[in-house]
């Protein structure tokens, strides 16, 4: 790794002071901006998308809504475990912070003391927005191009080489993907028991098969008029 740390034609380098330049070009109160969002902000605002992507499914419903909420509980679950992944990783790469090896750099956090490759904050990010594009593609869009800014933001601190950044995304789409059958296979069936529990299953969808059924049961339970039938068919 002796060589990931030299500058001079070594484009990682040369992109990460390309990066880091623009905060010492911009005013003191972007930067503090950009601390925050970078290492607070973005997890805050992908665990916010999540919620609002279970909402959404849990209200739309439907035969998807099921699957769609474990790939949404699964989510979490592997960025987590691409966090652990990456600690063996860590140790065995050790890799210097970038400010530990190259001068001049502009550092908006400090005490970071561990080592640099790979990003968490890029592997965990990352992880939630493929997993988030799994369960819904719109969101998982938008997750997925949270991660791709908390990556610029981690550069732009001085905290971590591009390369970093790119090997949290790789790890955390590939923990994601890889896992994601025997994952969706455990945990499919999983909501689907939830589903069907009368006060759980609104956890899944607004309204459970179990208690539509019901209410379709009720005594004195009347066909609905023709013209709420036309509507429902449009």
């Amino acid at each position: 790794m002796a060589v990931l740390a030299e500058s001079g034609s070594n484009p990682d380098v040369d992109l990460l002071y390309d990066i880091n330049g623009l905060a010492k070009d911009a005013p003191h109160w972007f930067d503090r901006v950009m601390e925050f969002v970078g290492e607070y902000g973005l997890l805050l605002a992908m665990v916010l998308l999540i919620l609002w992507c279970w909402w959404s499914v849990r209200r739309r419903g439907g035969e998807d809504a099921a699957p769609s909420v474990a790939a949404l509980v699964w989510a979490p679950l592997a960025a987590g475990l691409a966090v652990l992944v990456n600690v063996p990783i860590r140790g065995f790469v050790e890799r210097p912070r970038p400010f530990v090896d190259h001068q001049g750099l502009d550092v908006l956090v400090s005490g970071k003391t561990d080592f640099s490759f790979v990003s968490d904050h890029a592997t965990i990010t990352m992880a939630l927005g493929v997993g988030l594009f799994v369960a819904h593609r719109r969101f998982g869009l938008a997750g997925i191009g949270l991660a791709l800014l908390e990556g610029f933001c981690r550069v732009y601190m001085g905290v971590h080489y591009p390369t970093d950044v790119i090997g949290g995304f790789a790890l955390g789409t590939a923990v994601v993907l890889l896992l994601s059958p025997p994952a969706t296979a455990l945990l499919t069936p999983l909501m689907r028991a939830v589903e069907r529990s009368p006060r759980a299953g609104r956890l899944v969808r607004r309204r459970p098969p179990s208690a539509a059924g019901r209410d379709a049961l009720l005594p004195g339970a009347r066909p609905a008029p023709e013209s709420e039938e036309r509507d429902l068919a449009a």
